[in-house]
């Protein structure tokens, strides 16, 4: 019995050690397809460089992605169409487009894999400082949820403000008009 219990301690470590290596492999796109699903309208994904701030504010949720920006904007792009109910709204850094591979080297390719990353989607480029404002902002009322990665390169971070994916603006636009229309045509009525 004795040497059973021995046993078990010898190999239970070995084991354990295992199921947490699959932990982490997957760990952050498990987390991340669990996030996405709870996620709408309003909230905020960022793929943040690893030197990102960590916040202690309510409404922020971090992961730790052991990769990097481009291979995590890849997935998390993967996982919002697959949702289907959100689609995101890509911001970049303007200040990436000028850093000088002499100064970050790596800048120059990293910046051909994000194009690649981002599946065509169109990116709105705004100065870091206005992008932390906005997510900052967003975290008094909507949750935020940042992936912090490898990446070691300065204004890489990417952010992506979700909007609904069922609901475009040019719906809204349109379904604001009607209404408009209607109530112009009920105050236009001659009175009885």
């Amino acid at each position: 019995m004795l040497r059973w219990f021995r046993g078990c301690l010898v190999v239970a470590p070995v084991l354990m050690s295992g199921c947490g290596m699959y932990q982490k492999s997957n760990g952050w796109r498990d987390a991340l397809m669990m996030q996405t699903a709870q996620l709408g309208y309003r909230n905020w994904i960022v793929v943040a460089e690893a030197s990102f701030p960590a916040h202690s504010r309510p409404g922020v949720r971090q992961i730790t992605a052991d990769e990097e920006i481009p291979a995590v904007v890849d997935e998390v792009l993967r996982t919002l169409e697959r949702t289907e109910h959100v689609t995101p709204n890509v911001f970049v850094a303007r200040e990436m487009r000028v850093v000088e591979n002499d100064y970050a080297p790596g800048i120059d390719e990293f910046r051909k894999q994000l194009h690649g990353a981002l599946h065509s989607r169109e990116t709105t480029e705004l100065e870091q400082q206005s992008l932390l404002t906005l997510m900052e902002d967003a975290t008094k009322s909507f949750e935020v949820l940042v992936i912090r990665t490898n990446t070691a390169l300065p204004y890489t971070s990417v952010f992506m403000e979700l909007q609904p994916g069922y609901w475009n603006a040019d719906s809204e636009d349109r379904l604001r008009d009607r209404i408009e229309r209607q109530r112009m045509e009920k105050l236009a009525r001659p009175l009885p």
